[in-house]
């Protein structure tokens, strides 16, 4: 009977398990890799305790929170700790690898007068719609029937008409720059991108300003 209590008494002191076997929660690290994001469900397949693994690993600085049930394991540099890449936070948040990552940034390369810098990512993708914040980051999720596997020229192009009533700068100057640049792209893929990914509206600008550039052609 005294050997019951004992036995009694070691099985729920709080901390005994890990105390006693710690390689439960070096089981769990052992499949961390740096850089990469995790969702709790994630992790729970290697560990039987998985919120009180979570809890001391995030206390010791191995993990970093982003958001409910969302981790980073920060990979190590020369200058410190680097967060996850948006690319693997995105993929662990959305459990889905099908999206694309964007930027009203990516738009100043395009030469049609945008300067201003952004301090939002918007991922296109198939399930999540809203602001989002993950770790330091901020997201924005908008859900679209098709986007590219990757940023091209002519897709932004089509997305800057797409959302140029959210930019900062003069809305007739950019469409009247983005005319020129449309003047001057490869009309089969500009025509193609817009067919696939604009809306309406965009459709309709886009049909005027690729049929003024071929007239003015002829």
């Amino acid at each position: 009977m005294r050997k019951l209590a004992e036995w009694s008494v070691l099985t729920y002191t709080p901390g005994y398990d890990e105390a006693r076997y710690p390689q439960k929660l070096d089981t769990l690290k052992r499949h961390l890799k740096p850089g990469q994001a995790y969702r709790r469900a994630d992790l729970a397949r290697w560990s039987t305790s998985v919120d009180r693994h979570l809890k001391q690993l995030v206390e010791s600085g191995t993990l970093k929170k982003l958001s409910g049930g969302l981790y980073a394991y920060p990979k190590e540099t020369v200058l410190g700790p680097a967060p996850a890449a948006d690319k693997e936070v995105v993929s662990a948040f959305l459990k889905d690898d099908t999206f694309l990552l964007a930027s009203p940034n990516a738009y100043n390369s395009l030469g049609v007068g945008t300067t201003q810098l952004y301090d939002k990512t918007v991922v296109y993708n198939h399930k999540r719609h809203g602001e989002f914040q993950l770790g330091s980051r901020k997201f924005a999720f908008r859900v679209k029937p098709r986007f590219p596997k990757s940023l091209t020229k002519e897709f932004l192009l089509v997305d800057l008409v797409n959302n140029v009533d959210q930019l900062a700068e003069a809305k007739d100057e950019v469409l009247k720059r983005v005319m020129q640049r449309a003047a001057s792209s490869d009309r089969r893929r500009l025509r193609r991108a817009v067919r696939e990914y604009g809306n309406e509206r965009t459709k309709k600008f886009f049909e005027r300003a690729l049929r003024a550039s071929e007239l003015h052609a002829a």
